[in-house]
């Protein structure tokens, strides 16, 4: 409980001082989409939902969604696609050192953080029943993803998919891990 606490306060101080900086506006999920510049901030509720409107629709995601803000890349996860995302939920943030989120989260690691995020993502639409008939996946970075089936689960590089939601330009699979790509 007293993990959950630190985490949720180092997000909570993490999320207030990325909305807080001069080029950011507020990352509440209420306004998050209509205070976006560009094509991430456009309101549209006749079609389904994009990438990052599930994300950021997602209570479970808010750590991810303070990722895809503090690298720049709420646009990409609007995109026309098809691109397929594994999103890590909080717990999977959680399971990485103390400290590892807020330091990725400082501008001066923004590269860093955008090529973690980044290896999270695939061009292409991968259904639920799609990735667990491939060897691996090719990632927006240009490094690939072990999938293995277990047990019939599906895992990603060692992290279990627990879930698929199909969004308006590809799919989401919620993952319990935070995926690092290989070292340059």
């Amino acid at each position: 409980m007293i993990k959950y606490i630190c985490s949720t306060t180092l997000l909570l101080f993490a999320l207030f001082t990325y909305s807080c900086s001069p080029t950011a506006e507020t990352a509440s999920e209420s306004t998050l989409a209509t205070n976006l510049p560009g094509q991430s901030g456009v309101q549209d509720d006749q079609s389904d939902p994009n990438i990052l409107n599930i994300a950021v629709n997602s209570a479970d995601h808010s750590t991810l969604v303070a990722a895809v803000l503090a690298a720049g890349l709420q646009d990409v996860l609007t995109n026309a696609g098809p691109l397929t995302v594994f999103a890590p939920n909080n717990a999977a943030f959680d399971k990485l050192p103390a400290g590892t989120v807020e330091t990725l989260l400082k501008p001066e690691n923004k590269k860093t953080l955008a090529n973690i995020i980044t290896f999270h993502a695939a061009p292409g639409s991968y259904t639920g029943a799609n990735i667990k008939g491939v060897m691996g996946i090719g990632q927006a970075t240009g490094d690939k993803v072990k999938v293995e089936v277990k047990d019939g689960e599906t895992y990603v590089n060692g992290a279990k998919v627990l879930g698929t939601v199909k969004a308006s330009n590809g799919y989401v699979h919620v993952i319990d891990q935070v995926l690092l790509p290989p070292e340059s």
